[in-house]
């Protein structure tokens, strides 16, 4: 397992295209290098999840890892993730969290899950996961 370096490590969908522009998103405003990213679809992510108790199979989330190969290692998912990623980034994104955060955490789960459900056929899919910008390839650990 690669070292985490205390980097938050995001586990997406590398097929989905909402997932693809999240994590080009993240990438682009990352001012910190505060995270990495792992496809779903590979052996890191099958084992972060099922130490986790998670289905590798179930391709429908995403994920934050927080302290990543470590024994207090965490796993945040859906909304969770997202108002993490949306505070970590910071700037203007901050607030943007807040809004979401007050919300009680049923509604985001209702609100996240109808996107995922849907995210295809929005968003579109690709055949394979698309390889990462040679200069930001150090960011993915697969």
């Amino acid at each position: 397992m690669p070292p985490s370096d205390s980097k938050a490590v995001l586990l997406y969908d590398g097929v989905c295209g909402l997932c693809n522009r999240l994590v080009r998103f993240v990438i682009n405003r990352d001012r910190k290098d505060q995270f990495r990213f792992v496809s779903l679809q590979s052996a890191i992510s099958a084992s972060v999840l099922e130490r986790h108790g998670n289905s590798p199979q179930s391709l429908d989330t995403m994920y934050v890892v927080l302290n990543f190969g470590q024994p207090d290692e965490r796993l945040l998912a859906r909304s969770d993730a997202a108002l993490f990623i949306l505070r970590a980034i910071g700037g203007l994104w901050r607030p943007a969290a807040v809004l979401p955060g007050l919300l009680p955490k049923w509604v985001r789960t209702r609100v996240y899950n109808l996107v995922a459900r849907n995210r295809y056929r929005i968003f579109g899919k690709y055949d394979t996961c698309p390889l990462p910008d040679p200069k930001y390839r150090a960011k993915f650990l697969e």
